[in-house]
């Protein structure tokens, strides 16, 4: 693959990822908003981001010369953080079931 394909794809699948970690983030500030799904569709979109922002990363690194990966990293730290809140509500979610 060329460059230009390369830096293309790279930067679609950081801004989906940003997009899909903004969304999950904003979700977990306002959780009123989701009507069903509870945590797992933050915790699904934490997932997500982080696969498509280590994709990008991937893609970046071993076909782009000159490749800036700080937004990429950006992206992956926001999936990062929406995994780990998501997630310990989902922990808390599974405990309650498993006691209740």
């Amino acid at each position: 693959m060329s460059v230009a394909p390369a830096r293309r794809n790279v930067r679609i699948l950081t801004w989906i990822g940003f997009v899909t970690g903004v969304a999950g983030g904003l979700l977990i500030a306002f959780p009123d908003y989701l009507p069903f799904g509870g945590p797992w569709v933050q915790l699904g979109l934490g997932i997500v981001t982080l696969i498509l922002a280590f994709k990008a990363r991937k893609i970046g690194m071993a076909e782009v010369t000159d490749f800036d990966g700080r937004l990429s990293l950006a992206a992956a730290l926001l999936g990062f953080l929406v995994v780990f809140f998501a997630g310990q509500v989902a922990f808390g979610v599974l405990l309650l079931a498993l006691n209740g």
